[in-house]
């Protein structure tokens, strides 16, 4: 079956948009994948495609997304907040910036995927080719650390049998 026809006809296209939103992100995808027990490398696939679509839209309009949100009233307060945790975390990461960041996207915790990811890069002006490679680089790791988390690392390794 062929990879995009079975994205936009089954499971695939949930896990596929599951990984665009914030937070949830391919983390979160991954895991409902394998409770549904779908196909590892679809579910890999779909995860980090996914999660990557926002990236470009952040990495070019994140720094105006902020300040347009932080003139909104019921929003300003979490833009600012927002703006400042990526801020603390921009300071951890600045020093080995894009290793750094690859390995701050990589790393499957709370608030470190690559919405945050792409929004510190914008905070921290990196050119968009260097972000968005770093950005990739953490999402692809990420992907196959929760792919291990989520089917066993065994099930991960089923696809070389």
């Amino acid at each position: 079956m062929d990879f995009l026809s079975a994205l936009f006809t089954n499971k695939l296209a949930y896990i596929f948009s599951i990984s665009m939103l914030p937070i949830v992100e391919l983390r979160g995808s991954i895991v409902f994948a394998a409770a549904w027990n779908l196909p590892i490398i679809e579910t890999y696939l779909a995860a980090v495609i996914g999660n990557l679509v926002p990236v470009p839209i952040i990495l070019i309009f994140a720094r105006k997304i902020l300040s347009l949100l932080k003139h909104v009233p019921y929003l300003a307060h979490f833009a600012q907040r927002y703006e400042d945790k990526i801020v603390t975390k921009a300071e951890e990461v600045q020093t080995l910036t894009w290793w750094g960041l690859a390995i701050f996207v990589a790393i499957p915790l709370p608030g470190t995927g690559a919405w945050t990811g792409a929004f510190l890069a914008a905070l921290l002006k990196l050119p968009y080719w260097k972000a968005f490679s770093a950005v990739a680089l953490g999402v692809a790791i990420a992907g196959i650390i929760m792919c291990c988390a989520a089917y066993g690392v065994f099930g991960f390794l089923s696809f070389l049998i």
